[in-house]
């Protein structure tokens, strides 16, 4: 697979005035209109779908990288201070070591791609309402972008902090082009609004194509109330609604009964997997599965082999005695057979991650399509579990939101606790069962507690060291603002410590 290199030079005045240029099948497939005609997107049903099935693609952003490893969701899950990068990447040694700086290229990509997709998803909601279209398809349309305006605002205001907040389509001439940064509270009460506005759109509880459900929208909202009943807001008044809208969900969807099913094809969209980003071989492809191999190690029908995300070997010995997970080849891996020789094992010397090898490619023509997963069953489980053990304390539906993950992993229930010991709990089933899957840094966030996994307990995380000997500093709690956003925008003001 070739690894796609860019070098970003966009800042936000370009950002807000662009209108999407590709199109799709199902999001998946691409094309380029020739006429950027922001009128010739909305006279037809087609249209009006082409382009919010456009602002789908931006997801694709957490998989953008370049040869060295550096994509987004890698460098999201450095932060959190558990995984090692054995590749190429001054960038990912930077994070890792906590010496990096605002040029980072992951740090412009999630700015770049998520205003990207928040400036089409502002001009969608102005003119999809005004289409003389059905109603109940007008209202999918706009509840699918609702929640997809709310998810890149949520990312960008737990990585950023204070961030502008557009919520109307700009053009050049507009006198407010270069906006200043907008408080987080206020952030999250757009977050919410849009969510809750998507949630009374009509959409199906589960959806199998990729595309946005009920049970995506009331799952992140019950992320997005979590977290802000946690720092740095804390409104904890929010737990209770963070609980409520969980609840809600689980019923919705079930848990996978093989491990395997979380990055196979076959299971795409099904059984616990709630949203994810779509992949086709022929349309759209990823080096997900070519990033978190062992560096330089045949493994798999791949030409490259980056080692970007590498568990430590104290995170993967952190897990209980007898824990599935931990088994070989369930959610990690020390040993393969070499490519096109089978019969030689290739013995790692680390572990690798297993619930993202992708057998499909690794087998075959060593071109990825695995799905990025964003939202499953287990962390609004555990959502659930959580905040309404801060509600009520321990309670058998408490017991019963974490136990059943336990038991998939073959542990032995939980029973018995008080509320502080539950809470320890609940947290480390989120670090195991949500491993590496860019959940951590935010869990990091907002509650400033981290995991420690060579004592198995949690530590504030501005001095509790990492499995490399790193204190946490204060400053990492944020993303900088990427410098060439800085350079072209007056009004934006840096991070403290960037």
């Amino acid at each position: 697979m070739k690894i796609n290199i860019k070098k970003y030079s966009i800042g936000l005045l370009v950002l807000l005035t662009l209108t999407v240029t590709t199109s799709c099948k199902k999001y998946l497939e691409e094309k380029n209109f020739s006429n950027n005609d922001k009128s010739n997107y909305f006279n037809n049903i087609g249209q009006a779908t082409s382009f919010v099935n456009g602002i789908y693609t931006y997801l694709y952003m957490f998989q953008n990288g370049d040869a060295y490893g550096e994509a987004p969701f890698i460098t999201i899950e450095l932060f959190a201070g558990h995984a090692t990068s054995l590749g190429q990447s001054v960038n990912n040694g930077n994070v890792i070591n906590q010496r990096t700086d605002p040029v980072n290229p992951g740090f412009e990509t999630v700015w770049k791609n998520s205003y990207s997709a928040i400036a089409n998803a502002n001009l969608a909601l102005d003119r999809i309402p005004n289409m003389s279209i059905d109603d109940a398809a007008k209202n999918n349309l706009l509840g699918q972008v609702y929640f997809l305006r709310a998810f890149f605002y949520y990312h960008l205001v737990r990585l950023y902090g204070d961030v502008p907040l557009v919520v109307k389509p700009q053009e050049v001439s507009d006198p407010d082009l270069y906006a200043s940064r907008t408080a987080q509270a206020d952030v999250y009460k757009q977050i919410i609004s849009d969510l809750e506005t998507a949630k009374t759109m009509g959409l199906p509880n589960t959806d199998q194509t990729g595309k946005v459900s009920l049970g995506a929208i009331k799952s992140l909202l019950a992320s997005v109330y979590l977290t802000t009943a946690g720092f740095p807001l804390q409104q904890t008044e929010n737990y209770a609604k963070a609980a409520a809208e969980a609840k809600d969900v689980i019923p919705m969807y079930t848990l996978f009964t093989d491990y395997a099913y979380l990055h196979d094809n076959a299971h795409k969209n099904q059984g616990e997997l709630i949203f994810q980003v779509n992949y086709l071989v022929g349309v759209r492809d990823n080096a997900i599965a070519q990033l978190t191999l062992p560096f330089n190690l045949q493994v798999g029908a791949y030409g490259d082999h980056l080692g970007a995300m590498i568990p430590t070997n104290d995170f993967v010995a952190s897990y209980e005695a007898g824990d599935f997970r931990t088994q070989e080849r369930q959610f990690y891996f020390s040993s393969y057979p070499k490519d096109k020789e089978p019969s030689t094992i290739i013995n790692f010397g680390s572990h690798a991650l297993y619930k993202y090898f992708h057998l499909e490619s690794a087998l075959g023509s060593g071109i990825c399509d695995e799905n990025w997963t964003l939202l499953r069953l287990p962390e609004v489980m555990l959502i659930y579990a959580e905040a309404q053990n801060e509600v009520g304390g321990p309670s058998q539906d408490v017991y019963d939101a974490i136990n059943p993950i336990r038991a998939r992993a073959k542990l032995a229930g939980l029973s018995g606790l008080t509320k502080d010991q539950l809470r320890i709990a609940i947290w480390k089933e989120r670090y195991h069962e949500l491993a590496y899957e860019n959940k951590a840094y935010f869990d990091v966030q907002r509650t400033h507690q981290t995991y420690n996994p060579k004592t198995n307990v949690f530590g504030l995380a501005t001095t509790t060291p990492t499995e490399q000997g790193v204190t946490f500093k204060e400053q990492y709690y944020l993303w900088p603002i990427p410098q060439r956003e800085i350079a072209t925008n007056k009004n934006l003001t840096q991070n403290t410590g960037w």
